[in-house]
């Protein structure tokens, strides 16, 4: 049996949002076309794999309109949740926090507005 799965991210702007990732530690590992800007790529963090594609996609094949509002909503593991926000200021939708359930959190918004959760263990130390 596979044992692959992976989430496909619809994206107005498939090189834009692709940059996002690449910042957030993906890397690209497949390319459509291979030059210009891209209609899909394929990404991995790790483990972790992402697809993104045009919204043309969903549209032409599959005859869905991906509408405006968020999609989805996206949480990535870092070593740092502040390090890493603090160069992200363009795209902050909510400053990190401490959640009780022992995450400290923080929420981006991608190229297109969906929010992308940023993770890791909450500080032990006062601040």
């Amino acid at each position: 049996m596979a044992t692959r799965a992976f989430p496909v991210i619809w994206s107005r702007a498939v090189g834009r949002a692709q940059q996002f990732y690449l910042r957030l530690g993906f890397e690209e590992t497949y390319r459509q076309p291979a030059e210009g800007e891209p209609g899909y790529v394929s990404l991995r963090r790790g483990e972790s794999e992402l697809g993104i594609v045009s919204t043309d996609w969903p549209r032409d094949h599959l005859g869905i309109a991906t509408g405006t509002e968020p999609r989805f909503e996206l949480y990535i593991y870092v070593d740092d949740v502040d390090a890493t926000m603090s160069e992200f200021q363009d795209a902050l939708l909510k400053e990190a926090q401490d959640m009780p359930w022992g995450e400290r959190v923080g929420y981006l918004r991608d190229p297109d507005g969906n929010p992308v959760v940023l993770a890791a263990a909450a500080r032990t130390t006062a601040r």
